[in-house]
């Protein structure tokens, strides 16, 4: 979608401003993605591509009341695929009390929890995490921020967070210093999917959010979720190669 996306908008850089020859095609195309990975179902991953495909409407220049009409539909649409599930929604009422069911649907956001509680300022040492052994679920996948915390501390989750953040910096630096249109795009877009799915996970497994299945890149177990990360990468130092300064 990201490769598709950036030829269409390249292409139809004269048309990005206007919603029916412009945004239309790229929007129909997302909405039917979306609809595909929602039968999985799976809300996180249909989230990102979302996220992913308005980032970069927004750097090739898509008027902000065109995308905000288009953040508010789907932040309704949402909310009604999270209001008609019974699970989805408990995942909600979950985040706004995970106490009120500590043994079943709050068990795991609060084992996250005390996981970085437990790591304090220094962590308890690298490779001594008590909560992965069978109390913190999907330790090794979503989960695997909270035991990077719990094990490296404040310190070691800040610098991991400031990792992503630089990442997205020289990401995006690159999709400016682009030589050419596409490039630009697709470097917008592969860093906008990491850096979405860096954010989703963490917000997350810090209970900034309600949970929702996203693994963070780079550091989740997934041979398939790395090659597809370390390809994106491979992308940007490519496009970089060929940048103004």
């Amino acid at each position: 979608y990201i490769m598709w996306l950036s030829s269409y908008l390249a292409r139809h850089a004269r048309d990005v401003t206007d919603f029916v020859r412009g945004l239309l095609p790229p929007v129909m195309v997302m909405g039917l993605l979306f609809g595909l990975i929602m039968l999985q179902p799976d809300l996180g991953t249909s989230l990102t591509l979302a996220g992913t495909g308005v980032l970069m409407l927004f750097a090739a220049g898509a008027r902000l009341t065109h995308l905000a009409g288009l953040g508010v539909l789907g932040a309704a649409g949402v909310f009604v695929l999270a209001r008609i599930d019974e699970e989805r929604w408990s995942r909600i009422t979950t985040f706004l009390n995970p106490w009120a069911d500590p043994t079943d649907s709050g068990y795991q956001i609060i084992q996250a929890l005390l996981a970085f509680g437990s790591g304090g300022l220094f962590g308890v040492g690298l490779g001594e995490s008590r909560q992965k052994y069978f109390y913190l679920p999907e330790r090794h996948t979503d989960m695997i921020y909270a035991v990077l915390g719990e094990e490296l501390g404040f310190i070691g989750a800040a610098l991991v967070l400031l990792l992503f953040f630089a990442f997205a910096w020289r990401g995006y630096r690159i999709a400016i210093q682009a030589p050419d249109r596409f490039s630009s795009l697709m470097a917008a877009g592969v860093t906008s999917l990491i850096t979405l799915q860096a954010a989703l996970n963490i917000a997350v497994v810090t209970a900034s959010i309600p949970s929702t299945g996203i693994p963070l890149p780079f550091l989740s177990y997934g041979g398939t979720s790395l090659v597809i990360t370390l390809s994106g990468v491979g992308i940007l130092l490519g496009v970089s190669r060929f940048c103004r300064n």
